[in-house]
C-alpha cells in the first residue's frame, strides 16, 4: 500500500504538496478536498489543479532557463 501511495505522490504534479507546504496544512486534507470537490462540482476543481500544475512547471522552467548551472 505504501508503494502505491509513494508512486502517486511522485507521479502527480505536486500541487497538493506545494499548497500544503505554503499554507502549512496537511497534504492529505488538500487531496481529499480536491477529490470531494471534483465529485460535487462535476470536475471543475480539476481545471484549477491542472492550471496550478502548469504554473508550477512554467515557474520551474523559467528558473532553469535563468540559471542552468544549478540544474545540471
Amino acid at each position: 500500500m505504501e508503494k502505491i501511495k509513494l508512486y502517486f505522490q511522485e507521479s502527480a504534479f505536486g500541487v497538493c504538496s506545494k499548497l500544503g507546504e505554503k499554507l502549512n496544512f496537511p497534504i492529505d486534507s488538500i487531496r481529499l478536498f480536491f477529490i470531494y470537490a471534483s465529485f460535487i462540482t462535476l470536475g471543475s476543481p480539476i481545471i484549477l489543479y491542472v492550471s496550478l500544475a502548469m504554473m508550477m512547471k512554467l515557474k520551474k522552467y523559467f528558473r532553469r532557463m535563468a540559471n542552468p548551472a544549478l540544474f545540471d
